[in-house]
């Protein structure tokens, strides 16, 4: 079986559903709410485990109700959370989510300062025992670590390469397979454009790079020329997660030893499909929903 560690933060999603995204101060009323476990390496476990991946998420929580709340979540999933730290007395992060009528969302997340950031524990396992460790930026400290073991084994690497107020150039130093945000390859490069931006973020690696732009698709670098999975076309939802998930599959894909543009094929169609319901977590596809979907498009 294939097995993925996805190292980084999990939250508790508090989702507001709203007809318009607020522009100016004011009071706003939402159609709908809901409340789910979220962050970026524990919904990439959560996709991968439905994919039919053995996971660990390893990661932080406060022993308060939400951090009890989300490792029972993931659990529920099918995700191991037993390399999961719960410090004593610390509270757990969460997000505030709105989206929109046409699935666009604004997320504020709120990291908790209680949880220590220091990753050296992660010494005491055996990251031989994974085919595939991915990791998130918003534990910075924890990235570094799994993946500095993970390569001392020998073991793939793929960076969830998102926006976060710390430089990731060393985190991306380290991948194997650095999956960039839009937002998060420009704060690297400072630059706009798919193609150069890539180009530059390549400098950083000996690895792969890629890019995902919502709709339009992934672009990725193949030998140094720019390819494109376009975006499936599809009713959106809501798009709360669909990075997450996407880097989920596509560490799947990678385990199982597809070509880059099968892995990334593979992964935007989970993506996309996770798109169709409302939550980051809900919509996600297992293998055989995602091939009836993708033979949609031969």
């Amino acid at each position: 079986m294939t097995r993925i560690a996805c190292v980084g933060i999990t939250v508790l999603d508090r989702i507001w559903y709203l007809s318009d995204l607020p522009k100016e101060g004011g009071k706003y009323v939402a159609n709908d709410y809901t409340e789910v476990g979220g962050g970026p390496a524990a919904t990439a476990a959560v996709a991968a485990a439905k994919l039919g991946a053995e996971v660990d998420f390893i990661g932080r929580v406060g022993d308060d109700d939400t951090g009890n709340r989300l490792l029972a979540e993931l659990e529920s999933l099918g995700v191991n959370t037993r390399h999961t730290r719960v410090f004593k007395g610390a509270r757990t992060s969460q997000s505030a989510v709105l989206v929109d009528a046409s699935g666009e969302r604004i997320i504020a997340n709120y990291p908790s300062p209680d949880l220590p950031a220091n990753a050296d524990w992660l010494q005491e396992l055996d990251f031989s025992q994974w085919d595939v460790v991915l990791a998130d930026v918003r534990w910075h400290d924890g990235a570094k670590q799994a993946f500095t073991l993970a390569r001392q084994q020998g073991i793939t690497t793929v960076l969830d390469a998102d926006i976060t107020p710390q430089d990731i150039a060393e985190l991306v130093t380290l991948s194997d397979h650095a999956a960039f945000s839009a937002p998060g390859l420009q704060r690297l490069t400072s630059l706009t454009e798919p193609e150069g931006a890539l180009k530059k973020a390549q400098t950083l690696t000996n690895g792969h790079v890629y890019v995902t732009h919502g709709k339009e698709g992934c672009y990725w670098l193949d030998k140094g020329q720019l390819s494109h999975q376009p975006g499936f076309s599809i009713d959106v939802v809501d798009t709360t997660g669909a990075g997450d998930v996407f880097h989920g599959a596509l560490a799947v894909g990678l385990a199982q030893n597809e070509p880059v543009p099968e892995a990334v094929r593979y992964a935007s169609a989970v993506a996309a499909l996770k798109c169709t319901r409302p939550g980051g977590r809900a919509g996600i596809p297992d293998c055989d929903q995602t091939r009836s979907f993708l033979s949609l498009f031969v």
